[in-house]
């Protein structure tokens, strides 16, 4: 019998489940933050957010999670640029938006973190639950 998921872990699968929910049904925010040198926009946020999608589900498997959160934690890497690109766009919005936008960025790197270490069985955020 395995262990219940860790509160941490099902939280990052909900949102990880449901930033790519809405990839689909709303995909123009994405799209809008995906960096101008970069072609087919369109197909690119589909695929993150399915990627995202299949990360959630791996994570939620004990046999796949570490494979889950690998994925994750390489997906939160590779949007990286699209949230430099959100926030170099910002300049001309509300000055809360632009704020939240040059915020975000060092929120990356814990959000990377948490991804690597839910994929581990044994990560120290499983006693904190």
């Amino acid at each position: 019998m395995s262990k219940p998921l860790p509160h941490s872990t099902s939280f990052l699968i909900i949102l990880l489940a449901g930033s790519g929910v809405l990839h689909f049904l709303r995909p123009e925010p994405f799209i809008s933050i995906v960096p101008k040198m970069l072609p087919r926009k369109r197909e690119l946020v589909y695929v993150s957010g399915l990627v995202e999608l299949l990360g959630a589900g791996l994570m939620s498997v004990p046999r796949t999670r570490r494979l889950g959160g690998v994925l994750s934690a390489g997906l939160l890497t590779g949007v990286f640029p699209a949230n430099v690109s959100m926030a170099i766009g910002a300049a001309g919005r509300p000055r809360w938006y632009q704020a939240a936008a040059w915020a975000r960025l060092p929120l990356q790197l814990p959000l990377i973190w948490w991804a690597w270490r839910s994929g581990r069985a044994d990560h120290a955020l499983d006693r904190a639950t």
